[in-house]
């Protein structure tokens, strides 16, 4: 008779043991594969005072996106206290062969924002590039009804 309260003691324990180990192991915090909470692509900032620095600014921007094999999206523009202009760029993953912008070389294009003109430049860079140019040149100009101008082209070299 001992015998089975010995043997029955022994396979209450491991039964509680076993439940115990059940119980935290249902009442631990379930995790699922891990989850991304927060990303960001490559951004660079940079300072500039005129259109001219604005587009050369825009091609450095895309110098440096070109190491992520991407492009240079403006996201943010600010004014700085000492007067000067601020743009910070994000690097964006696109495919510029994915469709071409309209655009026309020979045309000059009017511009209110800086956005506005840095869409024209993206749009023709673009057009560059999907015809075998890697280069734009860009002539701004500021009209004498202070509307501003700027005209593309593609160049080789």
């Amino acid at each position: 008779m001992v015998n089975i309260f010995r043997h029955a003691s022994k396979t209450n324990a491991q039964t509680i043991v076993i439940l115990t180990a059940f119980l935290a192991v249902s009442c631990a915090p379930q995790y699922s594969s891990p989850q991304q909470l927060r990303a960001t692509n490559p951004s660079i900032t940079y300072k500039y005072h005129n259109d001219q620095e604005l587009l050369q600014v825009n091609q450095t921007a895309a110098a440096f996106c070109n190491q992520y094999r991407s492009l240079p999206q403006p996201v943010n523009f600010a004014n700085d206290p000492d007067g000067s202009k601020v743009v910070i760029f994000d690097c964006v993953q696109t495919s510029p062969m994915a469709t071409q912008p309209p655009f026309n070389p020979n045309v000059t294009y009017d511009y209110r924002t800086d956005q506005e003109l840095l869409d024209a430049s993206r749009n023709a860079q673009i057009y560059c590039m999907n015809n075998g140019s890697q280069m734009v040149i860009s002539n701004v100009a500021t009209n004498v009804n202070g509307t501003r101008t700027v005209a593309f082209q593609c160049s080789r070299s």
